[in-house]
């Protein structure tokens, strides 16, 4: 049967059709980080504390984790563009009550469901951006797109903080609505539904329930854990088994329905079974760097959001400046694996090189380290979800997009989860190890404490609160340093992660593409004639 393919269009519509899934994509993805610098605005605004406020993160990213990998579905069930559109008014509406909330639970509340329209922009505009490029230009179409992936969560902090300086925290939500307008009169005038779009079958509610039930308990772990002292905690230790559980049913149910909500049939492909496992440590690799470096940056430094998202901009910009490279180079057959290995490379160096840093660090000194970053994120996203997707059309495009999503989520959760575990558990190692040397017996000790008690007195203190003071000093001193240490051998173990899991690139390969016949533009309408043993289609 011939087709007309859905990349038949100019390349000023396909230039706009980008420009249009880019910004709705990246609204979404911006609003994943932009609000963990407004944190402490919002408590002290609405009468919260921090336990309270971190579900104002948690509801979002449960949310997204549920509607990502439905995705497929929903825009099978309503129609791609109408879900699309629908999407984009729905987080604009849900970004507006956000920030006219009044108490903390209302605002929980409405960034549970930006989170459900949020997860549904993100795979759709993959998919819409894909298809409107040919298959042999499947990497570039990749590598546009990720431009938005990689830039969205490193400006979030940066905007956020500037937002909530310069004006209100309710500003961070407020600024989705001009943006969202723009998307939705693009979307409008470019976006259409593909001419082989099939219908969803009936609703699998048992499937969404699994669903629901098994990764947003799961979600709640990851963002919870370390707060609630992991499995000391019976809540945790309850949300796990139904985690698993939960898990358990919605894969076993889903993969023997015959009309499931999320396709996993999708996962007999090779290349994209092993690229799921690649995109998960990218997101625990781009959200941990991300989630880490602020904090580093902030609390040991005493940067302000502004000053920390202004040292990350170059190394965002390189990445999104490398990427229409990498697609070029993919569209003339450079190996994917061979740029992902690079990829890889230049992570590990950058985890390395930025394991050296210390209290005497300025700005200028994490500026190699994170270009090195910004090149490493872009040699590696854009081949993977290459690889991933190569091969992939209509529904089964929908769907793998939408687990990729969700792979990539969950591997950010994952890795903020393990990094904010790794660090206080790397703290007490280094504080415990340097203790050591904080004895009667150690000259450089005995010498440096004498000079800082001598300080204090000089100040006016007396000799006794002098010498209160100076093991106040040491106490916060011992800290600062194993939190230094903390964060570097993190960062050292993550690069080096990404180091061991690189051989399994050899499991995946390139498939050639088919040239596919193609009608030509002026089509006439098409019937259907029966035959005795088959059904054929003319023009």
């Amino acid at each position: 049967m011939v087709q007309r393919k859905s990349y038949m269009i100019s390349n000023a519509r396909r230039i706009i059709i980008s420009v249009t899934v880019i910004i709705a994509a990246m609204m979404q993805l911006i609003d994943t980080s932009i609000v963990n610098v407004a944190l402490p605005h919002i408590m002290g605004n609405l009468g919260a504390d921090l336990d309270e406020a971190t579900w104002i993160v948690t509801s979002y990213v449960f949310a997204n984790v549920v509607i990502l990998p439905m995705t497929g579905w929903l825009a099978a069930r309503f129609g791609r563009k109408q879900y699309f559109m629908g999407s984009i008014v729905l987080f604009v509406m849900a970004s507006v009550m956000c920030g006219q909330s009044t108490s903390i639970w209302e605002l929980v509340v409405f960034r549970f469901i930006q989170g459900l329209a949020g997860g549904g922009l993100m795979p759709v505009s993959r998919v819409i951006l894909i298809e409107s490029y040919s298959p042999e230009d499947l990497g570039l179409a990749n590598a546009i797109f990720a431009m938005g992936i990689i830039t969205g969560p490193t400006i979030g902090p940066t905007l956020g903080g500037w937002l909530t300086d310069s004006f209100t925290w309710r500003w961070i939500f407020y600024v989705n609505v001009p943006i969202g307008i723009i998307a939705l009169l693009m979307a409008m005038a470019n976006v259409t539904n593909p001419a082989d779009a099939k219908k969803a079958g009936r609703v699998d509610w048992l499937g969404i329930l699994f669903l629901f039930i098994g990764f947003g308990s799961l979600q709640i772990v990851l963002e919870r854990g370390e707060r609630d002292n992991w499995f000391s905690s019976s809540f945790i230790v309850i949300l796990s088994i139904i985690a698993v559980i939960g898990i358990l049913l919605f894969l076993l149910y889903e993969f023997f329905h015959h009309s499931p909500v999320v396709d996993l049939r999708v996962f007999r492909h090779k290349n994209f079974a092993v690229s799921t496992f690649f995109s998960f440590m990218m997101g625990l690799g781009l959200f941990g760097s991300v989630f880490i470096f602020p904090i580093f940056t902030q609390n040991l430094l005493g940067y302000s959001a502004l000053q920390t998202g202004l040292i990350m901009v170059p190394g965002a910009l390189t990445a999104a400046l490398l990427n229409p490279v990498i697609g070029i180079l993919l569209r003339k057959k450079v190996s994917p694996q061979l740029l992902a290995f690079i990829g890889i490379i230049l992570f590990f160096v950058f985890s390395v090189m930025i394991s050296n840093e210390t209290m005497q660090y300025g700005p200028g000194d994490f500026f190699w380290p994170l270009i090195l970053r910004g090149l490493g994120l872009g040699f590696l996203s854009v081949p993977i979800n290459t690889i991933a997707l190569t091969g992939m059309f209509g529904q089964e495009l929908s769907e793998s997009s939408g687990i990729l999503s969700m792979i990539r989520q969950l591997g950010g959760s994952f890795g903020v989860a393990l990094i904010t575990t790794l660090i206080d558990r790397r703290v007490v190692f280094h504080r415990t190890a340097l203790a050591v040397h904080i004895n009667q017996y150690n000259p450089q000790f005995q010498q440096w404490f004498a000079s800082t008690v001598q300080h204090f007195v000089s100040t006016g203190s007396a000799l006794s609160t002098a010498r209160q003071q100076g093991y106040k000093a040491l106490s916060y001193i011992l800290m600062q340093q194993s939190s230094v240490l903390a964060y570097n051998d993190t960062y050292y173990v993550i690069g080096l992660f990404f180091l061991v899991i690189s051989p399994l690139l050899l499991f995946t390969f390139t498939r050639k593409h088919k040239k596919a016949a193609v009608v030509p533009v002026k089509m006439h309408k098409m019937e259907l004639v029966k035959t005795s043993d088959k059904t054929a289609m003319k023009t």
